[in-house]
């Protein structure tokens, strides 16, 4: 093990050829379960587990072909990028495709400045079966590559219906083959005035640099508003800081996991290990979400209300737009620094409404462009039109990375 894998595989499987992912190498967070592997979410509630069986995904992605070479570092149960390392892999050429749960934005936020692609999945469309989750509603499996081929190549594999996984809805997943070539004719693309607002001149000069390749794309750039756009992050942290207090609840260091040797009973032993299981910023967040759910109920009813106003707001403006555009990140908050809950919401600021809404998002690097600086440009579509999104990203491949879409 090294300081960016917490398992290392030394003998991958070598797939058949002819496999549509054959030769690719997978480098995976360790909360996505894979048989044998130390599977510890990076908590010591789960520490020295190891799991059972593997996870749904990574069972369809071994049948398409790919090469398992290792976990990663990760940020405690998924909250944030703080301690990943998963970038570092595909970076220095050691992995192809990333497999990141994205919560906040964090497989989006990872790849950029980085010269990545990132995608977050519609959610519903991908089996959480074998994730250690933290948020059930607003996560899901997030893909980082150098890219869109492989990140199309890897929804192919894993979207689709699982009855191991009855939250999954009972609908059609999009047909990503249609992906694989640039999006044909002209689409509109919305920018949302208040996200811009947060932007400082630097941030400005560089999106629009964005938004110009976008228009040389035969994109139809134009300005939509959002006024509630403040109120993307009260929802998610309401309701993720809720949803994650009740998931953690399982942690109870009978089964697995930490253990603290002091209690004179069972109760004390139990009130120890979890005083003892989580770091500071995660036992914030939980302590929050129990605030909520039992001081407070009330605001997480009213949160849930809001979301759904909000959800109902983005639909109407993609009814009148193809997608929305926002930047991935800001200069100033750093995600991969981020020290306590406040900054980690500052830092996702502009990811957050994608997994608010459940919309599909694709990441897009800016690094070849003369804007000074990457934050990324970040296109939003409606739930189920994945593949479109993402065939937008590979008309855009070549001109932002110097590089093809295969």
């Amino acid at each position: 093990m090294s300081e960016t894998y917490t398992y290392r595989n030394n003998s991958p499987d070598t797939p058949a050829a002819g496999l549509p992912l054959a030769g690719t190498r997978l480098v995976v967070q360790p909360n996505i379960s894979i048989r044998g592997w130390l599977c510890d979410a990076g908590s010591r509630a789960l520490d020295g587990f190891v799991a059972l069986q593997d996870a749904t995904v990574i069972t369809r992605l071994k049948s398409a072909g790919v090469s398992l070479i290792g976990s990663s570092q990760m940020n405690e149960l998924g909250f944030g990028l703080a301690g990943e390392t998963a970038i570092q892999a595909l970076c220095r050429g050691e992995a192809d495709i990333a497999l990141v749960t994205d919560t906040m934005g964090e497989a989006r936020c990872a790849a950029a400045g980085t010269g990545l692609f990132g995608f977050k999945p519609s959610f519903g469309i991908v089996s959480r079966f074998g994730l250690i989750g933290l948020v059930p509603s607003m996560e899901c499996s997030g893909l980082v590559a150098r890219n869109p081929g492989g990140i199309i190549d890897a929804m192919a594999a894993v979207a689709g219906k699982d009855a191991d996984d009855p939250s999954m809805p009972d609908e059609t997943p999009p047909d990503f083959t249609a992906a694989r070539q640039a999006i044909k004719g002209s689409y509109s693309a919305g920018v949302v005035k208040e996200c811009l607002d947060l932007l400082n001149e630097t941030e400005v000069r560089a999106f629009r640099a964005g938004l110009a390749l976008l228009e040389a794309a035969s994109a139809e750039i134009r300005e939509v508003s959002l006024p509630d756009y403040n109120l993307f992050r009260a929802v998610h942290q309401v309701v993720a800081s809720v949803e994650a207090s009740s998931s953690a609840g399982k942690y109870d260091s009978v089964r697995y996991g930490h253990r603290s040797p002091s209690g004179k009973n069972w109760n004390e032993m139990y009130l120890s290990s979890r005083g003892e299981s989580f770091g500071s910023l995660i036992k914030t967040f939980l302590f929050q979400g129990a605030y909520f759910q039992f001081e407070d109920y009330p605001a997480f009813e009213d949160a849930c209300r809001i979301r759904n106003r909000l959800v109902q707001t983005c639909s109407d403006i993609l009814g009148k737009v193809d997608f929305l555009v926002f930047p991935t990140r800001r200069i100033d908050h750093d995600p991969a620094r981020a020290a306590t809950i406040d900054d980690i919401y500052e830092a996702f600021l502009l990811t957050l409404p994608a997994n608010v809404a459940g919309y599909p998002s694709v990441q897009v690097p800016l690094c070849a462009l003369d804007s000074g600086v990457d934050i990324g440009l970040q296109i939003t579509g409606r739930r189920l039109d994945d593949a479109r999104l993402l065939s937008v990203a590979v008309g855009l491949a070549s001109k932002v990375t110097g590089g093809g879409a295969a």
